[in-house]
């Protein structure tokens, strides 16, 4: 079991009642935080298939798009899209996915 992905896809089920309730107030933003979603879990999961510099590459995009999406959520929050309570639990697994990528990119040695 590959983490990083694992992760990705339960980040992208457990975002999509957040998704919904965006869409119904701006659908830009809505449309902006979809985009990253999915780049983040596709760039994750090629990674993970990739060798060499192109594997940094694909988790370097994950890691971009992953914090696209955490400031996409967090500007839906502000403008009362949605709510804290249900914006910090996501906040956490962009964070962890986010430090899980840091490692793939940049692996101790």
């Amino acid at each position: 079991m590959f983490e990083a992905k694992e992760l990705a896809k339960r980040i992208v089920t457990e975002l999509r009642p957040l998704l919904a309730e965006i869409k119904k107030s701006d659908a830009d933003l809505f449309d902006q935080a979809y985009r990253a979603a999915k780049s983040m879990a596709l760039n994750v999961a090629e990674g993970g298939r990739r060798m060499r510099k192109d594997r940094s590459y694909h988790f370097s995009v994950s890691a971009g798009s992953a914090d696209e999406l955490k400031t996409a959520l967090e500007i839906a929050q502000a403008f009362g899209h949605i709510t804290q309570e249900a914006l910090d639990p996501i906040l956490a697994l962009l964070d962890r996915e986010l430090a899980i990528l840091w490692r793939l990119r940049f692996p101790r040695r």
